[in-house]
């Protein structure tokens, strides 16, 4: 059994789903009761079996009576996967202090709790996974998410720590962390926006799908840690390298890259942050439209290696003849 929190939407229900073709019994946390519904049909339909279970996993009260529950009807956890975010498109400047407390209660303590409740169960028993969802910006911060860029780092350190106690101990319990991409979600259109444009992603956007698959592997291996996409790989290595190229970098294309609309205050809103957003949204946000032209272009490059690479090898057969 897999508990996802922050199920209902995003990365999180293509997750749901991904662990549902596979037969999994899936345990969906999230604080929409309508998504909740329509995500637990979702992996029903998908063949597997699912429950949803309205938690804020600011509230660690809540997060620790949800894992409770849950292995006293379903049994045990073999799976939690910490998915559930909450971010605010705004510079410092704009920034208030409700933000930044709200952004670090769900993207950082909502995982902290998370793991203790598993781990509560898992390491008496000695096996399970956690798994947590971070991003590439948990090494590279971007302007405009600075509360967002802070939880990731947070939970990163927080995930290295314990992973040392694990090892002392010689716990069996495996904890990894997948640094994710940019990806096609609800997010941009449901977090809080203090910039006077539309907030998108930056750089190259991919399915959601592919994130939901990479999290599945990472349940079942070893690895330390998963990055997902070139251009996570590209941020943590280059800053790694060059983080003072990367700042100056960040600066020129990730402000006004991160914004659309025009020059205007109707993207102003409230957002997530505080209770649910309206609608039922599933995994995919609007940007369906790039992440088709990004896999044209990925298989076009293909293409070319691979004929690149049939001449290479007919010129050796000539010559080898």
């Amino acid at each position: 059994m897999v508990v996802i929190t922050g199920g209902s939407a995003g990365i999180g229900r293509a997750t749901a789903l991904e662990f549902g073709r596979h037969g999994w019994r899936v345990v969906i946390l999230a604080r929409g009761e309508q998504r909740l519904r329509d995500a637990c049909t979702e992996v029903a339909l998908a063949g597997g079996k699912a429950i949803g279970l309205v938690v804020d996993v600011a509230d660690e009260a809540q997060v620790e009576a949800a894992a409770e529950r849950v292995e006293r009807e379903w049994g045990a956890i073999s799976v939690w996967v910490n998915n559930a975010m909450a971010t605010v498109y705004a510079d410092v400047a704009r920034m208030r202090a409700e933000d930044f407390r709200r952004v670090t209660e769900v993207s950082y303590l909502g995982a902290v709790w998370g793991t203790q409740a598993a781990l509560r169960r898992m390491r008496p028993r000695n096996r399970g996974t956690v798994v947590q969802i971070g991003s590439a910006l948990a090494y590279r911060s971007i302007p405009l998410q600075s509360a967002y860029c802070a939880a990731k780092a947070a939970l990163r350190g927080f995930t290295d720590a314990l992973r040392t106690e694990l090892i002392h101990d010689g716990s069996a319990v495996h904890l990894t962390m997948v640094q994710l991409s940019a990806f096609d979600t609800p997010q941009f259109d449901w977090g809080r926006n203090r910039m006077p444009g539309r907030p998108r992603p930056v750089g190259r956007v991919f399915p959601p799908e592919r994130a939901a698959r990479a999290i599945y592997r990472a349940a079942h291996c070893r690895r330390r840690e998963h990055w997902v996409g070139l251009p996570a790989a590209l941020a943590i290595l280059g800053t790694r390298a060059l983080p003072g190229l990367l700042d100056r970098k960040m600066a020129r294309e990730a402000w006004e890259g991160q914004m659309e609309g025009g020059d205007t205050a109707e993207f102003v809103r409230a957002g997530n942050l505080l209770r649910p957003a309206g609608g039922r949204q599933g995994a995919d946000g609007r940007f369906g439209a790039e992440v088709a032209r990004g896999r044209r272009r990925e298989l076009g490059a293909l293409a070319g290696a691979a004929l690149a690479a049939g001449a290479a090898l007919s010129v050796l057969l000539g010559q080898g003849r």
